[in-house]
């Protein structure tokens, strides 16, 4: 029984992390993932914070907006997708959203568009 025990400690962790299905990155890998030109990009700022700059080619979809749901279900949930926000923590929230609506290729931006600026990495305007 100890043994048991003992293996499942061990083992737990490692099952937990293969169940998340999202990757999570810092700006320099998703810089590397945006490269591709195969990765959608959403934004889940503000529209404001938005028009203040955000990654080229990304999708503003409000995190705080009424139908944001509706719009997430309209994207391609096969995808790579990158979901970010400033800072991580409104697109931490948002990781649920797609989960449920069965996207199946999720990369959240752990750093944020703050991050991502700070890095140096390209911003548009």
């Amino acid at each position: 029984m100890k043994t048991l025990l003992a293996t499942l400690l061990l083992i737990l962790p490692t099952l937990m992390l293969a169940a998340d299905p999202v990757k999570h990155v810092k700006s320099e890998e998703a810089a590397k993932i945006i490269a591709d030109g195969k990765t959608a990009v959403v934004d889940v700022r503000t529209p404001d914070e938005f028009k203040d700059g955000h990654i080229k080619g990304a999708k503003n979809i409000d995190i705080m907006s009424k139908d944001f749901e509706a719009q997430v279900a309209k994207l391609d949930k096969t995808q790579p997708t990158l979901v970010h926000c400033q800072a991580g923590g409104r697109s931490t929230r948002a990781l649920k959203t797609f989960e449920k609506l069965g996207f199946t290729h999720v990369i959240h931006l752990d750093d944020g568009f703050g991050g991502w600026a700070a890095a140096g990495k390209p911003v548009e305007k």
